[in-house]
């Protein structure tokens, strides 16, 4: 076995080497889990829990103590030393963090409150509220206690926002709630969840690839007015740009001949100057 400032190593020849994380004020519910899977995967946590009846070797007894005592900082070290067997200096951990059973059972009416009052929101996602669910269930297992799975797994489904309510429908007609699994539960709205991820995206792309059509069709329109107009002044000769600038595109509305705007255009004063001569003649005539 050998320690560090922030994890034990526990090592046995021939297997994976495993790390037990020293005990802190805030972690006794990570800390109890995972010493406990390394006891039990040793085999040593019948030295914690024993069977009734049975007796505990000595050596499992005290390599158990070794192995927790390494993960405690000193001043609870100096408190559970006095005790010679390892469950009772499990125990006297679990009641200095966790305290009397009265102060058990309010901490357990606690979380169950705070089961009930979780909700899901509307941006979290199915892996960080069921990571929340995990979490309480937990710490019901610290605490001696366990919830059922049926329990847990209606809490997801009822606490999920609307647009989960297809795959939730779903789930309650065609499965049993009664045997399935929090995990089960869990990988099907993570299913449903990438499927709406999967759905948002194109709709994204397609409303992107919509509004680069409308910005480009608004683009030819705003041109096609430019042109219309501009013409259209051509013609009538009302053209701010006239007389300058190349007017060789610019037909003229009095002659239609190109290369000048109408007030620019001196066909009008031959019309004018051929009115003029008809005026004129008229009374000689009579």
């Amino acid at each position: 076995m050998a320690g560090n400032a922030g994890a034990l190593t526990v090592r046995e020849q021939g297997n994976v080497p495993l790390q037990c994380p020293k005990l802190t004020e805030t972690n006794y519910t990570s800390w109890s889990i995972l010493v406990e899977t390394v006891l039990r995967a040793y085999g040593l946590w019948e030295s914690v829990d024993p069977v009734t009846g049975g007796t505990v070797d000595e050596k499992k007894n005290y390599t158990t103590k070794a192995i927790i005592f390494q993960t405690l900082p000193e001043d609870i070290l100096l408190q559970v030393s006095k005790h010679k067997d390892a469950k009772d200096v499990w125990e006297a951990i679990r009641v200095r963090y966790l305290g009397a059973d009265r102060v058990q059972k309010a901490r357990m009416q606690t979380l169950r409150s705070e089961l009930e009052m979780l909700r899901m929101k509307e941006n979290e996602t199915i892996n960080e509220f069921s990571g929340k669910i995990s979490g309480i269930v937990a710490k019901f297992k610290s605490l001696g206690s366990s919830l059922e799975e049926e329990v847990v797994v209606r809490k997801l489904l009822n606490s999920a926002p609307k647009k989960y309510l297809p795959i939730i429908a779903s789930i309650e007609q065609y499965s049993n709630i009664e045997t399935m699994s929090f995990e089960e539960a869990v990988g099907r709205l993570k299913a449903y969840e990438e499927r709406l991820k999967s759905h948002d995206g194109k709709d994204e792309e397609q409303g992107q690839l919509l509004l680069t059509n409308s910005e480009h069709d608004g683009k030819q329109f705003g041109r096609g007015r430019g042109r219309g107009r501009g013409f259209g002044r051509g013609e009538r000769g009302r053209g701010r740009g006239s007389g300058r600038g190349d007017k060789s595109g610019f037909r003229c509305y009095e002659c239609g001949m190109f290369g000048h705007f109408a007030n620019e255009c001196t066909k009008w004063k031959e019309k004018e100057n051929e009115a003029n001569l008809m005026q004129e003649e008229e009374p000689a005539l009579l």
